[in-house]
C-alpha cells in the first residue's frame, strides 16, 4: 500500500491508479474516503470487498462541481440552489438517477437515485480533475469501525486491502457530510457536517427526518455503525471505575480526552473520530463513557454517530 504525497507527483499516481481500477483514499473536509471509478462494476465492487460493506448500502459519489452534478442527476430547483449555497463543502445530495449516467448500479444499489457530494478540500478537488471522472468514495475503514480522520487511521484499518492512500494530514469538519434526500419533501437521511438548522433556512422551511436501516437509501443510516472495538456508553458526568471517560465541555475536565473543553461543538466534531480511535486503543477493551453533548447545531451529528457507535453489534 502506497503513501503518497498530495502534490502533482502524488495526485498523478492515485489518479492513473483510480483509471486502472483500484482502490485509493483520499482526504476529504469531512473524512479520508475509499475512492475507486464509480463506473466500473470492478473498482466498485472491490470498496465492498475491501471495507466488508453489504451491497444493500448505496455509496456518495464525489464530483468536480454542480455541472458535473447535472450529468449524473436531475437536479430541482431546491438542489440547484442547495448546490449553490453549499458545494463544494460537507453536503451530500440524494437525487433522481439521470438515465445513461454511465455509473456502475452497485454505486447507486439499485436504486433509482444517487447520493452526490461536491468535497472542498483542496486535494480532494484536485484528485476529481486529474482522475476526470466521477468517483465513489464511502469512508476509507472496515464497515461499521470508525471512521478515519488521518492517512494514519486508513493504513490501521486498510493496509493490505488498498492500493494507495494520500495523506492531505488532519480533516478539518472532522464528521462525514449532511445527507439530504429530495426524491419528494426534503428529507434529513444523516445529519452531519452542515448543520439542519443552516440547511432549513436555505429551503425556508422544515426539514423531514428520513433514513431506513433495514434498506437504507443514503450511507450511515445503519443502526450499528462507527463503532470502536471496546463498547461505549452516552451521556454519562460520572464514569465508572474502569471506564475511559471521552468528556464533553468545562464539567468533564478531567476526563481522559475531551472532545472541547470550552464546549465548542465545532472543534468537537473535528475531534470525535480520532479520539474514539485514541480512546480504543488506550482503553484496550475497557468500556469507553461519553459526556453528553448539546443536541443542536453540529450537536446532532456528533450525538448521531455516537447512538450508532453504542448500538449493539450485529
Amino acid at each position: 500500500m502506497q503513501v503518497l504525497s498530495p502534490d502533482a507527483k502524488g495526485l498523478a499516481a492515485a489518479a492513473d491508479l483510480l483509471r486502472r481500477g483500484e482502490l485509493v483514499a483520499f482526504p476529504t473536509e469531512t473524512v479520508y474516503g475509499l475512492g475507486a471509478d464509480a463506473r466500473s462494476d470492478k473498482a466498485v465492487a472491490r470498496i465492498f470487498d475491501a471495507k466488508g460493506r453489504p451491497r444493500f448500502n448505496p455509496l456518495i459519489v464525489h464530483v468536480p462541481g454542480v455541472e458535473a452534478a447535472r450529468q449524473i442527476a436531475v437536479l430541482d430547483d431546491r438542489a440547484e440552489r442547495l448546490a449553490s449555497a453549499f458545494w463544494p463543502g460537507p453536503l451530500t445530495l440524494v437525487l433522481p438517477l439521470r438515465p445513461g449516467s454511465g455509473l456502475s448500479p452497485l454505486v447507486t444499489a439499485g436504486l433509482p437515485s444517487v447520493a452526490l457530494r461536491v468535497p472542498a478540500h483542496p486535494v480532494a478537488s484536485a484528485l476529481l480533475a486529474a482522475f476526470g471522472g466521477p468517483v465513489a468514495a464511502p469512508s476509507a475503514n472496515p464497515s461499521g469501525k470508525v471512521s478515519p480522520t488521518r492517512a494514519g487511521h486508513v493504513l490501521a484499518g486498510l493496509a493490505g486491502k488498498i492500493a494507495a492512500v494520500v495523506d492531505g494530514g488532519p480533516c478539518t469538519v472532522g464528521v462525514e457530510s449532511t445527507i439530504l434526500g429530495l426524491a419528494g419533501d426534503a428529507e434529513l437521511l444523516r445529519p452531519g457536517g452542515i448543520p439542519a438548522e443552516v440547511i432549513e433556512a436555505c429551503l425556508g422551511q422544515p426539514l423531514h427526518i428520513g433514513g431506513n436501516a433495514v434498506q437504507p437509501t443514503a450511507p450511515g443510516q445503519l443502526l450499528s455503525h462507527y463503532a470502536p472495538s471496546s463498547s461505549v456508553r452516552l451521556n454519562v458526568s460520572a464514569p465508572d471505575p474502569g471506564e475511559f471517560w471521552l468528556g464533553f465541555g468545562p464539567a468533564a475536565g478531567k476526563a481522559d480526552l475531551n472532545l472541547s473543553l470550552s464546549g465548542d461543538l465545532v472543534e468537537a466534531a473535528a475531534n470525535l473520530f480520532h479520539f474514539l480511535q485514541e480512546a480504543d486503543r488506550v482503553a484496550d477493551g475497557s468500556p469507553i463513557a461519553v459526556s453528553p453533548v448539546p443536541e443542536h447545531g453540529l450537536g446532532r451529528a456528533i450525538n448521531d454517530r455516537l447512538r450508532r457507535a453504542a448500538a449493539p453489534r450485529p
